[in-house]
């Protein structure tokens, strides 16, 4: 039997490299992009011990010859559109940057999926930045209201894939995700940021751990979770858009409280904040509805916070 073949849009981030993972070890014949891969290292794919199972390309999502191409030459059946800068911080500094790698590349990949005419399966990769502050949990129902440049490119690109899937029979479904972490994320993001500093100073490092506002929530998860449910989302035979996300919400300050207590450290003696990594606006409190997903997929999350910290801790020590 002939495997079904993946392109994974962006296969060197965390999705990505955990995502291939997975649909290799369903038996997947799996294409992955970056914008050089002669150039990038792929060390997440390194990491998992993959690299070499993986069909490498050359792709730019923001230049439309280059995306057709890419999806010629892998003839994939289902493909994932995990590509785009991924930083919110970095999109008020460059917001035109963001727009162009989340927007027109998504509106490259649909509108060559249309002119091609195969039936192929999209996955795109919203983000819970879209709903901006909820007071209650956000379903797929809620209003939107980015407070991002990141947040409006994607609200924007996952608008694109319903009129694309309304207007033009595509089977494209977004997945609306909440902050989701790994051993994997760049010391960039937070959550890892506060991780490694907390155990370099474990560790014996003088150092102090600088953060912006720590009285913000999340609703974290666990990303080899999240990617099961992009996944999930190609295998149902009506195509729609999902929220991810574990239904629970705990601050950075809960973070960065219970990751030092688990490394035996008083956090308040090692933190302080700084303005300058103030964002000229953020979300005060987020968290995400998964019911749909459970009802209809029927996936859930496996992991919650505080295991999420251990498994962490653990993988990065």
């Amino acid at each position: 039997m002939t495997p079904l073949k993946a392109l994974i849009i962006g296969v060197s981030g965390q999705d990505g490299a955990y995502l291939a993972k997975l649909l290799l070890e369903k038996g997947y014949e799996v294409h992955g992009t970056s914008r050089d891969h002669e150039v990038s290292n792929f060390s997440n794919l390194k990491r998992l011990g993959i690299k070499e199972q993986i069909k490498l390309e050359s792709m730019v999502a923001s230049d439309f010859r280059s995306v057709l191409t890419s999806l010629q030459r892998s003839d994939a059946d289902e493909i994932y559109n995990l590509a785009g800068q991924t930083s919110v911080g970095k999109s008020f500094t460059y917001p035109m940057e963001t727009f162009d790698s989340i927007l027109t590349g998504t509106m490259n990949l649909l509108e060559c999926i249309r002119l091609l005419k195969k039936k192929v399966k999209f996955y795109n990769a919203g983000s819970s930045e879209v709903f901006g502050n909820t007071k209650t949990p956000a379903d797929e129902h809620v209003r939107y209201h980015p407070r991002s440049p990141y947040a409006t490119a994607k609200a924007a690109s996952h608008y694109a894939v319903a009129n694309y899937r309304e207007a033009y029979g595509l089977h494209a479904s977004t997945g609306i995700l909440f902050n989701h972490e790994s051993p994997l994320r760049p010391e960039r993001f937070v959550t890892s940021k506060i991780v490694l500093t907390a155990l370099r100073i474990a560790n014996g490092s003088k150092e102090t751990l600088n953060l912006g506002k720590i009285d913000f929530y999340r609703d974290w998860g666990w990303a080899p979770d999240y990617v099961e449910a992009m996944w999930l989302m190609l295998q149902q035979e009506v195509p729609d858009d999902y929220v991810i996300a574990t239904g629970e919400s705990h601050s950075i300050q809960d973070f960065v409280e219970l990751t030092f207590k688990k490394l035996g450290l008083d956090w308040k003696d090692h933190v302080q904040t700084d303005p300058t990594l103030f964002r000229p606006s953020d979300i005060e409190y987020i968290c995400g509805n998964p019911a749909k997903a459970k009802r209809v997929l029927g996936w859930e999350a496996k992991h919650k916070f505080d295991q999420i910290i251990t498994m962490l801790l653990g993988d990065l020590r």
